[in-house]
């Protein structure tokens, strides 16, 4: 793996934190990537698509030496993504349905290099309490989680007070799957 220069293309604090704290050494490069999807893909799928198309925005511009990391992470529930809210209302909504629910956060990575794309995804059980209107608003005005799927951050107040426990990685509902990253770059490369 060392001799690869890793590249992140994502705008996530998040991913570039958890990276960080696994040791990697890496650069950031951003492509604007437009995220679509086919009406009736199963949304667990969809992020893995994503990392795909993210990917494909760098196609014939990666050198032999480059090792390109693309992520995308969705909240299912019942079927149906919680993308990013598109503000204020959308946010509260989004917890609303969240609230005394389970759901799923999916989170899809691609590796590519020159010549080589492996991809996986990683699913998480997440099971929020019933919140509160005066949580959800408190939450909301205070953190304003308006660049997170499903609008909130584990790591963040919301949840601390309201996720009664998780089944699965903790990083990949922050955005990055680490462990499971380390093992693909590991087998990826022997």
């Amino acid at each position: 793996m060392m001799k690869y220069k890793l590249i992140l293309a994502s705008a996530s604090p998040r991913r570039r934190q958890l990276l960080e704290g696994a040791g990697f050494d890496f650069e950031v490069r951003l492509k604007p990537t437009e995220e679509k999807w086919e009406p009736g893909m199963p949304p667990e799928k969809v992020p893995e698509h994503l990392a795909h198309l993210k990917a494909a925005a760098f196609e014939g511009e990666l050198q032999p030496d480059e090792l390109l990391v693309t992520a995308d992470t969705v909240v299912c529930l019942n079927g149906e993504i919680l993308g990013k809210p598109a503000g204020r209302e959308d946010a509260i909504a989004m917890l609303r349905k969240l609230s005394g629910c389970k759901h799923t956060v999916v989170t899809g990575v691609c590796l590519t290099t020159a010549d080589r794309q492996k991809s996986f995804s990683v699913s998480t059980d997440v099971y929020f309490k019933e919140l509160t209107d005066k949580e959800i608003t408190y939450y909301v005005d205070h953190y304003q989680p308006f660049d997170k799927a499903g609008a909130y951050g584990i790591q963040e107040w919301i949840g601390y007070i309201g996720i009664r426990r998780i089944e699965g990685s903790f990083y990949n509902v922050m955005g990055l799957p680490v462990q499971k990253l380390y093992e693909e770059l590991n087998q990826f490369f022997n």
